[in-house]
Protein backbone atom coordinates (compact mmCIF):
# COMPACT_ATOMS: atom_id res chain seq x y z
CA UNK A 1 0.00 0.00 0.00
CA UNK A 2 2.87 2.44 1.03
CA UNK A 3 4.47 1.73 -3.05
CA UNK A 4 0.84 3.11 -4.47
CA UNK A 5 0.59 6.37 -2.21
CA UNK A 6 3.06 8.40 -4.16
CA UNK A 7 2.23 6.72 -7.64
CA UNK A 8 -2.01 7.10 -6.86
CA UNK A 9 -3.70 10.50 -5.64
CA UNK A 10 -6.49 9.11 -3.60
CA UNK A 11 -6.64 8.83 0.07
CA UNK A 12 -6.20 5.89 2.02
CA UNK A 13 -9.41 3.63 2.16
CA UNK A 14 -11.10 3.33 5.58
CA UNK A 15 -12.93 0.53 7.10
CA UNK A 16 -16.39 2.01 6.32
CA UNK A 17 -15.29 2.19 2.66
CA UNK A 18 -14.09 -1.01 2.91
CA UNK A 19 -17.89 -2.77 4.28
CA UNK A 20 -19.67 -0.95 1.89
CA UNK A 21 -17.99 -3.03 -1.01
CA UNK A 22 -20.26 -5.77 -2.11
CA UNK A 23 -19.16 -8.98 -1.27
CA UNK A 24 -17.10 -7.92 1.91
CA UNK A 25 -19.89 -8.65 3.94
CA UNK A 26 -23.04 -10.01 3.90
CA UNK A 27 -26.15 -10.92 5.61
CA UNK A 28 -27.92 -14.27 4.68
CA UNK A 29 -30.89 -15.26 6.02
CA UNK A 30 -30.75 -18.84 6.89
CA UNK A 31 -33.88 -20.71 7.06
CA UNK A 32 -34.88 -21.93 10.24
CA UNK A 33 -35.77 -25.32 10.78
CA UNK A 34 -39.20 -25.52 13.04
CA UNK A 35 -36.79 -27.23 15.95
CA UNK A 36 -34.43 -24.15 15.66
CA UNK A 37 -37.91 -21.44 15.40
CA UNK A 38 -39.53 -23.73 18.84
CA UNK A 39 -36.37 -23.32 20.89
CA UNK A 40 -35.90 -19.79 20.10
CA UNK A 41 -39.35 -19.36 20.96
CA UNK A 42 -38.98 -20.75 23.76
CA UNK A 43 -35.92 -19.36 25.21
CA UNK A 44 -37.68 -15.75 24.20
CA UNK A 45 -40.67 -16.68 26.13
CA UNK A 46 -38.33 -17.92 28.89
CA UNK A 47 -36.23 -14.94 29.11
CA UNK A 48 -39.52 -13.03 28.98
CA UNK A 49 -41.00 -14.16 31.84
CA UNK A 50 -38.18 -14.48 34.52
CA UNK A 51 -37.49 -10.88 33.48
CA UNK A 52 -40.98 -9.63 34.35
CA UNK A 53 -40.74 -12.22 37.67
CA UNK A 54 -37.72 -9.80 38.37
CA UNK A 55 -39.36 -6.99 37.79
CA UNK A 56 -42.15 -7.69 39.73
CA UNK A 57 -39.72 -8.53 42.44
CA UNK A 58 -37.60 -5.76 42.35
CA UNK A 59 -40.85 -3.19 42.63
CA UNK A 60 -41.74 -5.12 45.47
CA UNK A 61 -38.65 -4.63 47.15
CA UNK A 62 -38.33 -0.96 46.77
CA UNK A 63 -42.06 -0.70 47.60
CA UNK A 64 -40.62 -1.84 51.01
CA UNK A 65 -37.84 0.06 51.53
CA UNK A 66 -39.89 3.33 50.58
CA UNK A 67 -42.72 2.21 53.00
CA UNK A 68 -40.23 1.98 55.69
CA UNK A 69 -39.09 5.65 54.87
CA UNK A 70 -42.62 7.10 55.10
CA UNK A 71 -43.14 4.93 58.17
CA UNK A 72 -40.37 6.70 60.09
CA UNK A 73 -40.95 10.01 58.41
CA UNK A 74 -44.77 9.62 60.22
CA UNK A 75 -42.85 8.77 63.30
CA UNK A 76 -41.16 11.76 63.26
CA UNK A 77 -44.05 13.68 62.52
CA UNK A 78 -46.33 11.94 65.77
CA UNK A 79 -43.14 12.92 67.80
CA UNK A 80 -43.67 16.41 67.24
CA UNK A 81 -46.98 16.04 67.47
CA UNK A 82 -46.62 14.97 71.15
CA UNK A 83 -44.12 17.34 71.69
CA UNK A 84 -46.66 20.64 70.57
CA UNK A 85 -49.34 18.45 72.63
CA UNK A 86 -47.12 18.55 75.83
CA UNK A 87 -45.76 22.23 75.51
CA UNK A 88 -46.78 24.16 78.38
CA UNK A 89 -46.94 27.56 76.62
CA UNK A 90 -50.75 26.04 75.64
CA UNK A 91 -51.60 25.90 79.64
CA UNK A 92 -54.32 29.07 80.73
CA UNK A 93 -52.36 29.53 83.67
CA UNK A 94 -49.30 29.93 81.45
CA UNK A 95 -51.51 32.73 79.14
CA UNK A 96 -52.74 34.32 82.04
CA UNK A 97 -48.80 34.85 83.87
CA UNK A 98 -47.10 36.20 80.50
CA UNK A 99 -50.46 38.65 80.49
CA UNK A 100 -49.58 39.63 83.79
CA UNK A 101 -46.32 40.57 82.76
CA UNK A 102 -47.10 41.82 79.76
CA UNK A 103 -49.78 44.36 81.67
CA UNK A 104 -47.46 45.13 84.71
CA UNK A 105 -44.53 46.16 81.67
CA UNK A 106 -47.23 48.73 79.90
CA UNK A 107 -47.97 50.40 83.22
CA UNK A 108 -47.09 49.62 86.35
CA UNK A 109 -49.61 52.24 87.83
CA UNK A 110 -52.54 50.64 85.92
CA UNK A 111 -54.34 48.40 88.10
CA UNK A 112 -56.92 45.80 86.29
CA UNK A 113 -59.41 43.95 87.85
CA UNK A 114 -58.54 40.35 88.13
CA UNK A 115 -61.53 39.05 86.65
CA UNK A 116 -60.63 41.02 83.05
CA UNK A 117 -57.16 39.99 83.04
CA UNK A 118 -58.73 36.01 83.46
CA UNK A 119 -61.46 36.56 80.76
CA UNK A 120 -58.38 38.16 78.52
CA UNK A 121 -56.39 35.01 79.56
CA UNK A 122 -59.44 32.75 78.23
CA UNK A 123 -59.96 34.69 75.21
CA UNK A 124 -55.96 34.23 74.21
CA UNK A 125 -56.17 30.85 75.27
CA UNK A 126 -58.63 30.01 73.35
CA UNK A 127 -57.39 31.57 70.31
CA UNK A 128 -54.10 29.89 70.64
CA UNK A 129 -56.04 26.39 71.36
CA UNK A 130 -54.70 23.81 68.68
CA UNK A 131 -56.31 20.85 69.94
CA UNK A 132 -58.29 20.97 66.78
CA UNK A 133 -55.50 20.52 64.38
CA UNK A 134 -53.62 18.12 66.36
CA UNK A 135 -56.46 16.12 66.53
CA UNK A 136 -56.66 16.21 62.78
CA UNK A 137 -53.12 15.31 62.35
CA UNK A 138 -53.65 12.10 64.45
CA UNK A 139 -56.50 11.29 62.16
CA UNK A 140 -54.43 12.16 59.10
CA UNK A 141 -51.38 10.05 60.56
CA UNK A 142 -53.85 6.65 60.78
CA UNK A 143 -54.83 7.40 57.44
CA UNK A 144 -51.32 7.76 56.15
CA UNK A 145 -50.43 4.72 58.00
CA UNK A 146 -53.68 2.73 56.68
CA UNK A 147 -52.32 3.27 53.27
CA UNK A 148 -49.08 2.57 53.45
CA UNK A 149 -50.05 -0.91 55.03
CA UNK A 150 -52.52 -1.44 52.12
CA UNK A 151 -50.04 -1.09 49.37
CA UNK A 152 -50.77 -0.33 45.68
CA UNK A 153 -50.33 2.43 43.93
CA UNK A 154 -50.74 5.62 46.69
CA UNK A 155 -48.66 8.52 45.44
CA UNK A 156 -51.33 10.72 44.62
CA UNK A 157 -53.27 9.93 47.97
CA UNK A 158 -50.26 10.15 49.70
CA UNK A 159 -49.52 13.67 48.41
CA UNK A 160 -53.08 14.68 49.38
CA UNK A 161 -52.49 13.70 52.86
CA UNK A 162 -49.47 15.28 52.51
CA UNK A 163 -51.04 18.63 51.64
CA UNK A 164 -53.67 18.21 54.91
CA UNK A 165 -50.21 17.84 56.72
CA UNK A 166 -48.85 20.75 55.68
CA UNK A 167 -52.73 22.94 56.17
CA UNK A 168 -52.12 21.79 60.11
CA UNK A 169 -48.89 22.93 60.60
CA UNK A 170 -49.72 26.16 59.04
CA UNK A 171 -52.37 26.91 61.19
CA UNK A 172 -50.41 25.36 64.32
CA UNK A 173 -47.36 28.04 63.77
CA UNK A 174 -49.82 30.97 63.34
CA UNK A 175 -51.81 30.03 66.32
CA UNK A 176 -48.44 29.26 68.51
CA UNK A 177 -48.20 32.06 71.41
CA UNK A 178 -44.52 30.90 71.95
CA UNK A 179 -41.23 30.81 69.95
CA UNK A 180 -40.82 27.18 71.23
CA UNK A 181 -44.42 26.09 69.93
CA UNK A 182 -43.57 27.72 66.58
CA UNK A 183 -40.01 26.16 66.61
CA UNK A 184 -42.01 22.62 66.99
CA UNK A 185 -44.65 23.41 63.48
CA UNK A 186 -41.48 24.94 61.77
CA UNK A 187 -39.82 20.82 62.35
CA UNK A 188 -43.17 19.67 61.42
CA UNK A 189 -43.10 21.60 58.17
CA UNK A 190 -39.39 20.22 57.67
CA UNK A 191 -40.77 16.45 57.98
CA UNK A 192 -43.88 17.14 56.04
CA UNK A 193 -42.10 18.21 53.00
CA UNK A 194 -39.49 14.93 53.25
CA UNK A 195 -42.58 12.66 53.48
CA UNK A 196 -43.85 14.71 50.24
Amino acid sequence: MGELTGKIAASPPSLDSILVLKGVFEQRDLPMTAVVEEALSTAIIERTSQALVDLVLARRQEGSRIAAVLLQRLQEIEALIAQAEAHPSRSRDIILARLRWQVSELADDIMLPEECLAQEALLLATKADIREELDRFTAHLGSARQLIAGGGAMGRRLDFLGQEFNREANTLCNKSNAMELTAVGLDLKASIDQLR
